[in-house]
């Protein structure tokens, strides 16, 4: 593969089979990639060839299969710990995604909490970082608080500073909305956390295909991420979290793999990483996504960030000069994601009639209803880039939404 700045997007989308048809015979021209990511030939490919030669469990067989398939799992869990700069591959633990790992948290931080205590999350949440802190909130007497956006549509990072106290316990926040695109300073947040004794949670679905993730320098103390939204198959993530933290935190769920023994008097849990993963788990998912980040790893990811850039800035600099357009959170950092509203139109309007088009974008809440309360908005339309998108393309979209809007003034 290519390693240098010059990249060839062409070659690049080679990869997407899924990208060469058409859709109500206009060429297909994909741009819902915050809600999931296209697969690359490689990560198909070495899903089938799991399923054709080694497929079998892992870590229990005394088989040629099982040993493969265990030698390939647990290399993927090195070649996360590498991707994101992890210090153990103790560290990487495998879960659904984004979602289950959240809830992860949240059932085994039930018992490290007491009535009062306090966690704080933001107005830009997605759902899976709201309700799971909610339930919680409920069985334990603990105290939600809410960090709200500035005028930009940025975090308020001096209410941040309000809220932080001696009864903060967790700060759960989204490394980029996934609504808005806005980039949380996550460093400074979780110093912030850090001086009141908080730990911090950190959502990185959104992030972890667009920038270079480096827990380390981070220093959050959980970091979790969803393999679809970054060329892996559906169902299969990651919670990273902190060696000691992680240690000293009770399994979730019980049953195989987890545990070291079993007596009807007593259970003894097994170590990291199992203690956390019971059950048979989605070992082609995490082969799949292992051949994902090689995938990623074999381009050069500061050239891959400049074109998406590219592509973000073109296309927002094109919205803002369209009169009917209201774009959310103009003017602020953001990466792969902009929405926006049309004025007097509904989005799932706009949505419909650019997919008439064969343009894919979302429309909608986006899963994040407080953040559209706070936007005084029913709903957006998003349109979302991936490493796959071309100029051309951006182009395309805004001729093809400007002829939107102008229909529907007729």
């Amino acid at each position: 593969m290519l390693s240098n700045l010059n990249f060839s997007v062409a070659e690049l989308r080679s990869h997407f089979p899924i990208l060469n048809q058409s859709v109500n015979n206009f060429p297909l021209l994909y741009l819902d990639n915050a809600a999931t990511t296209q697969k690359p030939q490689s990560v198909i490919h070495a899903i089938c060839h799991y399923y054709e030669n080694s497929n079998a469990n892992v870590h229990r067989g005394s088989h040629q299969l099982s040993n493969r398939a265990t030698q390939a799992f647990e290399a993927a869990r090195l070649s996360i710990k590498h991707f994101i700069n992890a210090q153990s591959s103790k560290e990487i633990i495998w879960t659904k995604g984004t979602t289950e790992g959240i809830n992860l948290l949240a059932n085994v931080f039930m018992g490290q909490l007491q009535a009062g205590d306090e966690i704080i999350i933001s107005a830009l949440e997605h759902h899976a970082n709201i309700v799971p802190w909610q339930m919680l909130a409920e069985r334990s007497g603990t105290v939600l608080r809410v960090i709200p956006l500035a005028a930009d549509n940025s975090l308020d990072l001096v209410a941040y500073k309000a809220l932080l106290n001696n009864k903060s316990k967790l700060v759960s926040i989204a490394h980029v909305s996934n609504v808005l695109g806005v980039i949380n300073p996550i460093k400074e947040i979780v110093r912030l956390a850090h001086q009141v004794g908080a730990q911090v949670i950190v959502d990185g679905a959104q992030a972890i295909a667009h920038e270079v993730v480096d827990v380390q320098l981070l220093d959050c103390d959980y970091y979790l991420f969803s393999g679809h939204k970054i060329f892996a198959p559906t169902g299969i993530g990651v919670l990273y979290g902190k060696q000691a933290l992680l240690e000293a935190l009770p399994p979730w769920q019980g049953g195989g793999e987890m545990i070291k023994s079993v007596t009807f008097e007593q259970t003894t849990y097994n170590d990291l990483p199992f203690k956390f993963e019971a059950g048979t788990p989605n070992i082609a998912g995490v082969i799949g996504l292992a051949a994902a980040i090689d995938f990623i790893n074999g381009y050069d990811r500061q050239a891959v960030q400049h074109h998406e850039q590219a592509l973000l800035t073109f296309t927002e600099d094109a919205l803002l000069g369209m009169p009917e357009i209201t774009l959310f959170a103009k003017g602020v950092d953001k990466l792969g994601v902009l929405s926006f509203s049309v004025k007097g139109e509904h989005p799932t309007d706009i949505a419909m009639l650019l997919d008439a088009q064969g343009i894919a974008v979302r429309s909608g809440s986006h899963c994040a209803m407080p953040l559209m309360k706070t936007l005084n908005c029913g709903g957006t339309v998003r349109v979302s880039f991936s490493i796959y998108n071309t100029l051309e393309e951006a182009q395309r979209f805004i001729e093809a939404l400007k002829n939107v809007i102008e229909m529907l003034k007729e």
